[in-house]
């Protein structure tokens, strides 16, 4: 048994860190494809276990009304994305606003994907809407401004390449934000505040094929000559676990 636990400790370093996440799932996986991506909140958590870090995590889903009853056992809390408005009057996204108002007053970590980098937005007063140039599929570039050693990019690359898949964005920076990642179409891709929040409005955790059965499923309300772009591009490479490593810096408290 010695030997087990010692396997454990030396294979596995990150899974006993301790560290907690909650994870706010906003939106549920279609059906049809399921049995591959389970459920936002799985694909989280698989991307951070590519970079290392087998943390504690719970998910709760958000759309069915659920919620913890106290977040003093978390580190950290993610909101993942989701086809609804950040603006919406729906009953579970008022009760998540209120929820996400309540986290920043008790000063919690908190990570914000697409939807969730949005809602974070709103509630620390950003104007968020509908994008001007539409929708903002497949891999889109972005450039890097933060220097920070935590959140930065390598010095020889100040552009990330990331899988999007939104209609909506934040249209003015958060009083007190730091502005992380920019791009023509998304000028606040990305921002943080102190080292309390990080949100990022394209998709870490997507891998390329999931993208692609969005991109498809989307197809009849594209041009084709978006939708033929938008795929086209997803033939590249995205550098969604270089995100997820400056998440795991930002709650290891690695950068601020």
């Amino acid at each position: 048994m010695f030997f087990k636990i010692l396997w454990i400790v030396l294979s596995c370093p990150a899974r006993m860190s301790g560290m907690r996440l909650c994870i706010l799932e906003n939106d549920y996986v279609d059906k049809s494809v399921a049995d591959t991506y389970i459920s936002y909140g799985v694909m989280v958590e698989r991307m951070l276990n590519n970079v290392g870090a087998y943390w504690n995590i719970e998910i709760f889903e958000t759309f069915k009304g659920h919620f913890p009853e106290s977040y003093d056992r978390f580190n950290a809390v993610l909101l993942t994305g989701s086809r609804s408005d950040a603006f919406s009057t729906d009953p579970w996204i008022e009760q998540l606003r209120n929820q996400v108002v309540h986290l920043l007053s008790i000063q919690m970590k908190l990570i914000g994907i697409c939807f969730g980098h949005q809602l974070i937005a709103l509630c620390l007063g950003s104007h968020v809407g509908r994008a001007l140039k539409g929708w903002g599929l497949g891999l889109m570039d972005y450039q890097w401004h933060s220097d920070n050693d935590g959140l930065s990019v390598n010095q020889a690359q100040k552009e990330l390449s990331l899988i999007a898949s939104h209609q909506d964005q934040v249209f003015d920076l958060p009083k007190g934000a730091t502005l992380l990642a920019s791009s023509a179409f998304c000028p606040i891709a990305a921002f943080s505040v102190r080292d309390r929040v990080f949100c990022i409005q394209a998709h870490p955790e997507f891998v390329t094929e999931y993208s692609v059965y969005l991109l498809d499923k989307r197809r009849t309300s594209l041009s084709e000559e978006h939708y033929t772009l938008s795929r086209t591009s997803l033939q590249n490479p995205h550098d969604g676990l270089h995100v997820a490593r400056m998440m795991v810096a930002f709650v290891e408290g690695s950068f601020g």
